[in-house]
């Protein structure tokens, strides 16, 4: 990309590292290694249940630490298409096409409540659960989109494999990322050289570390890590609200 946008110290790319669902191999391989190697990465959780506050403490450890704690809704619905909602046998089951906007808001906010109580810093961001933007079906459909934009910063959802987020066109409401689940080390450095020609945003995905649905080994994500670091001259690591931040700020000087 060329033109009056340029990332900070003369940095050829942007990259956030954005982990779902909160889930204990996150805490177990990723933290240490993230620690390792002095990057900070966005965390996505669901305070869902009563005994949310005991969940939230391991990640409040994590933002004592400089990582970011975004938030991804309480409940965590998804598509009714879903095999988890056939298997439960529901004839209602709470999920995207049964869901009003009104739903989906109470929801997000509810976690953003939770989220807040324990980590006043956090739920400044948000991620799509499964990527997903709308409630209802057919006639009846409608994007949440607007109703995210009202609370957050930012929010991450879906992207297309040809290219990262353009920091001065990206919608920031409804941002591109790249899911890293089953993807090679190589394949991760990949898309980050390709994005450092066209000077943009690349957001990847992780879910479950070294086992699990959506996983990827810790040899990969070591690997990524490394090359991150050995680059930190050339690209800027850092959490999807900090990167939000500074392109709201230069978007401004630019009158956009």
């Amino acid at each position: 990309m060329s033109g009056p946008f340029k990332w900070p110290e003369g940095k050829k790319l942007a990259v956030s590292l954005t982990f779902d669902d909160g889930l204990p191999s996150q805490l177990k391989f990723a933290a240490p290694l993230l620690e390792k190697f002095n990057i900070r990465a966005t965390f996505y959780v669901n305070p869902r249940g009563e005994d949310y506050k005991s969940f939230l403490k391991p990640w409040k450890d994590m933002a004592d630490r400089g990582h970011e704690i975004g938030n991804h809704t309480l409940t965590h619905p998804c598509s009714c298409n879903f095999q988890v909602y056939r298997r439960e046998g529901l004839q209602n089951p709470r999920c995207l096409e049964n869901m009003s906007l009104e739903d989906i808001k109470a929801d997000i906010l509810e976690a953003h409540r939770r989220i807040r109580e324990v980590i006043p810093e956090g739920s400044r961001t948000f991620a799509y659960p499964c990527y997903q933007t709308y409630v209802g079906r057919g006639k009846t459909k409608k994007s949440y989109v607007p109703i995210v934009a009202e609370t957050f910063l930012a929010a991450r959802g879906w992207g297309e494999p040809v290219c990262a987020n353009s920091p001065l066109l990206c919608d920031l409401h409804e941002l591109w990322s790249w899911p890293a689940h089953r993807m090679s080390y190589e394949e991760m450095i990949g898309l980050a050289v390709k994005s450092s020609y066209e000077e943009r945003w690349a957001i990847y995905t992780f879910h479950n570390v070294n086992g699990g649905y959506l996983s990827v080994s810790d040899y990969d994500l070591t690997g990524f890590l490394k090359f991150l670091k050995d680059h930190e001259d050339e690209i800027w690591v850092a959490p999807v609200c900090e990167v939000a931040e500074y392109i709201l700020e230069e978007r401004a000087k630019l009158g956009l």
